[in-house]
């Protein structure tokens, strides 16, 4: 078995190509060309495990990953077996890196793909997850400026530094309510367990993408956000139900749109949510591409 270390995979992760690489997973899982099992969830010692899996119909591969987050610190690791034997054939030590990773690239190609050219952005949240959006985002969209929103000054003041690497300029706000003011581009992407955004904070062209809600009891956004909104995504609607937004607003579900169904069938909108719980398949074609990247 070959083990690739964080080192390796990070020289390996082309932005452009991730973002393409996550198009491809959505449309084949819309599809229904992936075997794309509902993820586990464990809580040991008040830490977070996830495990998810995934496998193309015909691929070489089948994806074992598990992302951990213990003390706000993130770790994990994907693993690639063969289709053929079910022999372990990679073991990829990204630390959660590569989840992180491919969650950013959905998200800005979700943007791309609902044709946003902002030029301003915001992000709720100061964690890996935030700074990654700041990146991914910035390589789709003519961004100028960034509005980030934390609970902790110190933490965010942080993040909206490094963030300067990808826009020069970040404004620290006080509220999500101040993010939903000045942008009509937002990404959501805390633990929270309760709505950070009301709908009365949203004005008329905001697509909003919410990254945090991916296992039970996780919520970002009010209920009447998606209700009003004239086009709801979802990554997976089985897992949206059950573990992103969607599980708030059941009676959003029935016209709730696969994001894959969407790419392959665009069309207009003025309000919109995208809903995001992280899909196996999206682990799948990103652990296979990074392990065959020459």
């Amino acid at each position: 078995m070959r083990v690739l270390t964080l080192a390796e995979i990070r020289s390996r992760i082309d932005d452009g190509r991730v973002i393409e690489k996550m198009r491809e997973a959505l449309i084949a899982h819309s599809r229904g060309e992936c075997d794309t099992p509902m993820p586990m969830h464990l809580y040991p010692n008040a830490g977070e495990a996830h495990m998810k899996s995934g496998y193309r119909r015909g691929g070489k591969y089948f994806a074992l990953k598990l992302a951990t987050t213990f003390h706000g610190k993130g770790n994990g690791m994907m693993l690639l077996a063969s289709a053929e034997t079910g022999e372990p054939l990679y073991y990829l030590a990204d630390e959660g890196h590569l989840t992180d990773v491919r969650t950013a690239a959905v998200s800005a190609m979700v943007a791309q793909a609902l044709g946003r050219r902002d030029q301003t952005i915001g992000i709720l949240g100061t964690g890996i997850q935030a700074r990654l959006t700041a990146r991914f985002h910035a390589q789709i969209l003519p961004l100028k400026r960034i509005y980030l929103w934390g609970r902790n000054p110190e933490h965010a003041q942080a993040c909206a530094e490094e963030m300067r690497t990808y826009v020069p300029d970040v404004a620290v706000v006080s509220s999500p309510s101040a993010v939903a003011a000045a942008a009509r581009l937002i990404v959501t992407c805390t633990a929270s367990r309760e709505p950070l955004l009301r709908a009365s904070d949203i004005e008329e062209g905001t697509h909003i993408s919410a990254v945090g809600a991916d296992s039970p009891g996780k919520q970002e956004l009010d209920p009447e956000i998606l209700r009003s909104a004239d086009l709801v995504l979802a990554d997976s609607l089985v897992q949206c139900e059950k573990l992103g937004e969607l599980q708030h607003a059941a009676d959003v579900f029935g016209r709730a749109v696969e994001i894959g169904t969407f790419l392959l069938n665009h069309r207009e909108c003025v309000n919109s949510v995208a809903d995001f719980t992280g899909l196996g398949a999206e682990d799948l074609f990103i652990a296979e591409w990074i392990a065959e990247a020459k």
